[in-house]
């Protein structure tokens, strides 16, 4: 399986440690040089995410080229402009992304983006990791991520867990 990953999805994953559950869920991963830059920005400029490391077993790839459709819209970011144009190049899996637009940009495309709760209820589903709760508390406490009651409701009780 190939999966090309956007940057919110890894850093999240790397701010409740649980990146690891990443190549045993999807395999092969690969990350724009351009989502590698933002992460390192974003781990310098916002304490939430200092001392955070990219993995290593992300491989980096950038596309041969951005795909129009994307460069032209103002509602994505560079590295979710690169992360779709490579998914498609390299004709990908699944794309790891979180942000409204790009999921909307990624299903335009063909393309099946998973977001970072996808990833943890699949992770809990195939016992990779005990609970789920706990890492949306810590997600939200710790990276500052938002998420609304009623998904979290859902997400909890797919893992089977009560809310």
């Amino acid at each position: 399986m190939t999966v090309v990953t956007d940057t919110s999805v890894v850093l999240n994953l790397c701010v409740i440690e649980r990146q690891e559950v990443l190549p045993v869920l999807f395999g092969e991963i690969l990350a724009p040089t351009v989502v590698v830059q933002e992460f390192q920005q974003l781990v310098s400029s916002a304490s939430r995410f200092q001392g955070l490391t990219f993995p290593l077993f992300i491989r980096q790839a950038s596309p041969q080229s951005l795909l129009p459709s994307l460069t032209a819209s103002s509602r994505l970011q560079a590295g979710e402009i690169a992360a779709l144009s490579l998914a498609v190049e390299l004709r990908a899996d699944a794309v790891l992304m979180d942000e409204t637009a790009g999921r909307h940009a990624a299903v335009a495309l063909g393309l099946r983006p998973v977001g970072l709760l996808g990833i943890l209820l699949e992770a809990k589903q195939r016992s990779l990791i005990p609970a789920l709760a706990p890492l949306l508390d810590r997600l939200e406490k710790e990276a500052q991520f938002w998420v609304s009651p009623t998904l979290r409701a859902s997400v909890l009780s797919d893992a089977g867990e009560s809310s």
